[in-house]
């Protein structure tokens, strides 16, 4: 998603909008290590719009980087996770879900060898259930 400071932030309804002259800096994650990067350069590059945000951008660290200088008014808007905005609400606003050719996913396994593979598949199991789901819905994760 792109977010924007809760107070004071600029509307931008989609990633066109990044390009008015009132978005002066917008958080990216490195696109060359970081997956919410790469996924946020991926969309710009699909809109057309890499090459001429490039003077605006602010490469960080990681997601939880572009969050705080969002939430702290350094930049204008910034690239996160939904599930990372989820925990600003009084901070940051989401003005958009980006749209992405590559769906986010985040896989769960259980890994043999250690010894654990029967806490493991519970675990795996109990990811699975409705109550499960309900915490990570809480938190943001849409379900697979």
């Amino acid at each position: 998603v792109v977010v924007v400071p809760a107070v004071g932030g600029i509307p931008v309804p989609d990633l066109k909008d990044l390009e008015d002259a009132r978005i002066k800096r917008l958080a990216i994650s490195n696109p060359e290590s970081v997956p919410v990067g790469k996924y946020s350069k991926a969309a710009l590059e699909a809109a057309g719009l890499w090459e001429a945000l490039k003077p605006k951008m602010i490469n960080t660290q990681n997601v939880r980087q572009s969050l705080d200088y969002v939430a702290r008014g350094e930049v204008d808007a910034g690239f996160v996770y939904a599930t990372d905005a989820a925990i600003m609400p009084g901070k940051v606003k989401v003005v958009f879900k980006v749209p992405t050719q590559t769906r986010i996913t985040y896989p769960i396994a259980v890994l043999k060898g250690n010894g654990k593979e029967n806490f493991a598949t519970r675990f795996v199991e109990y990811v699975k259930t409705d109550a499960a789901q309900a915490i990570l819905a809480k938190h943001g994760f849409l379900k697979p």
